[in-house]
């Protein structure tokens, strides 16, 4: 993110013109993808293998989105889709020898599906509305409450007694800590599309946070005490 405009890898997102109307999707329960976020995948499955080589030979660009909930892939039968997704550039390929790819997605802006195209590719392709916004998402930077964010995630590690590269924390700018922090969180797919589904970094931000207490009360019974 740069200067009003997303920058991944070596191609810069300014404008509507930038990103396309149309995009190949992959579907995957309880997977997120945030602009500026970046995510690893296994790729196997012989559809999803043409959608990369595809991708890969145009703008390297494909659509994360989760099924909808409750719905599952099986055969005969694709699954509805939930309604928003990410957009997700390839900065990084790699073949293993043995019929995968290694590949990670880095995010470049929020997408909602519009109509699904008929194509005779084996993989699915959607017309879209891409969350222009997205593009500037760093302009939300302040609004974010750093310290509550940083309590809920110091309380769930203890929680869990985990630890966490703090300098790092520390170092990482406010729309990078909570689009991480987002993706990185345990939570199920219902959690992971209300993050994905936040209009903009404060709230989602606030979500997070909100989430957090929830799981926190869940298990130790007062989040108020885990948080102070």
């Amino acid at each position: 993110m740069r200067d009003g405009f997303m920058q991944v890898g070596n191609a810069r997102y300014l404008k509507p013109g930038d990103l396309p109307d149309a995009i190949a999707v992959f579907p995957l329960p309880g997977a997120l993808l945030l602009p500026a976020g970046q995510l690893p995948l296994n790729i196997f499955e012989p559809r999803y293998l043409a959608m990369l080589d595809a991708a890969l030979a145009g703008n390297r660009l494909i659509g994360m989105v989760q099924p909808a909930l409750g719905e599952h892939e099986d055969k005969g039968h694709e699954p509805s889709l939930a309604t928003v997704g990410c957009l997700g550039r390839i900065t990084s390929f790699a073949e293993t020898g043995d019929g995968r790819y290694i590949v990670s997605l880095t995010g470049v802006c929020r997408f909602r599906l519009l109509e699904e195209k008929g194509t005779s590719d084996p993989f699915r392709t959607f017309r879209i509305a891409p969350f222009i916004a997205d593009l500037a998402a760093e302009n939300e930077e302040e609004a974010v409450d750093r310290t509550a964010l940083l309590t809920a995630f110091k309380a769930y590690l203890d929680a869990n007694k985990l630890d966490a590269d703090w300098e790092s924390v520390e170092r990482a700018s406010n729309l990078t800590l909570v689009n991480s922090l987002a993706m990185m969180s345990p939570f199920g797919p219902a959690e992971k599309q209300a993050l994905l589904e936040a209009p903009d970094l404060k709230t989602r931000a606030e979500t997070l946070i909100a989430i957090t207490e929830i799981v926190l009360a869940r298990v130790f019974g007062d989040s108020d005490t885990v948080l102070q």
